[in-house]
């Protein structure tokens, strides 16, 4: 959609900016070397596809994201990073049927594990990807803004309460903070039924977040 590509638009535009200011930093040392734990909250930029590629159109959705991770170094260029997040995903549509307009909005509330391999090319970003396991909390539903959470729906047999998938992402670091940027997309479909008009869903987020570490 084009919210999604004004977005993804926005975000390499802010990672040249902050790769070029990083590039004339100076700080107190490289710690690329020292074990880290951090705290970290910001925003999903969330949307989904169908997962047999079928015409469903569907407009993104901002959703909160907040969570911990730890930077384990393997020496000074390469680490680990895993993370736990509290992230809303989902996505929302609107139209008419029958000559009556509708606003409908899925957020779907997850508890998601990446486990991300480091390359540390400078102390001041870090590259990173791997795979992610994501848990299923719960579902909201509204339309034309009255809202349900189907636990039924859920905890039955069409939806997958554990989804895989990957990520990649850039850590801009300075001092103790960090500004990180990821785009997670589900390997593994979330729901088994659907068709065009409900689709067989699978998320994709683009995740800003700002952090501290200690």
């Amino acid at each position: 959609t084009n919210t999604m590509k004004n977005v993804t638009k926005k975000a390499a535009t802010l990672v040249v900016l902050l790769m070029t200011t990083m590039s004339f930093a100076q700080d107190g040392g490289d710690d690329r070397n020292e074990m880290k734990f951090g705290v970290k909250a910001g925003v999903n930029f969330a949307n989904v596809y169908d997962e047999k590629g079928d015409d469903f159109v569907a407009d993104g959705k901002a959703g909160l994201a907040v969570g911990a991770f730890a930077s384990i170094p393997l020496g000074e260029l390469f680490g680990i990073q895993p993370e736990v997040m509290y992230s809303q995903k989902g996505y929302k549509s609107s139209g008419d049927i029958l000559g009556i307009g509708y606003d409908y909005k899925v957020t779907s509330s997850y508890l998601d594990i990446p486990v991300l391999l480091q390359v540390k090319p400078s102390q001041y970003f870090t590259l990173l990807a791997g795979p992610q396991f994501s848990y299923l909390l719960d579902t909201k539903y509204e339309l034309n803004g009255n809202s349900t959470i189907d636990e039924e729906d859920i905890n039955g047999d069409n939806y997958k309460k554990g989804v895989f998938g990957a990520v990649v992402g850039v850590d801009f670091n300075y001092q103790n903070f960090v500004l990180g940027t990821r785009l997670g997309w589900d390997v593994s479909k979330t729901n088994e039924d659907g068709d065009a008009n409900s689709p067989r869903f699978k998320n994709k987020v683009i995740q800003v977040t700002f952090g501290y570490r200690f």
